[in-house]
């Protein structure tokens, strides 16, 4: 049985780290856990019992509706 062509040509989901999260979000280790933690921040996910990693797209989606939030401020 073939899998389905998402399935066999999606790229695996690149997942950063706590230094590239705060390096594309310009927020420290204390507000992103605050924000997970309040619901405002997207979750990690558990590598290991040592290690959490951040969905690049779930970054993505969260800094383009931050950024959708503040353009009527204007």
């Amino acid at each position: 049985m073939n899998p389905a062509p998402n399935e066999s040509t999606r790229k695996p989901e690149k997942l950063l780290r706590l230094p590239e999260v705060e390096a594309l979000t310009s927020l420290r280790r204390t507000t992103i856990y605050a924000g997970m933690k309040a619901g405002t921040f997207p979750k990690h996910v558990r590598l290991s019992a040592r290690c959490v990693a951040w969905r690049e797209s779930d970054i993505a989606t969260w800094q383009a509706q931050r950024l959708q939030a503040g353009a009527g401020r204007d």
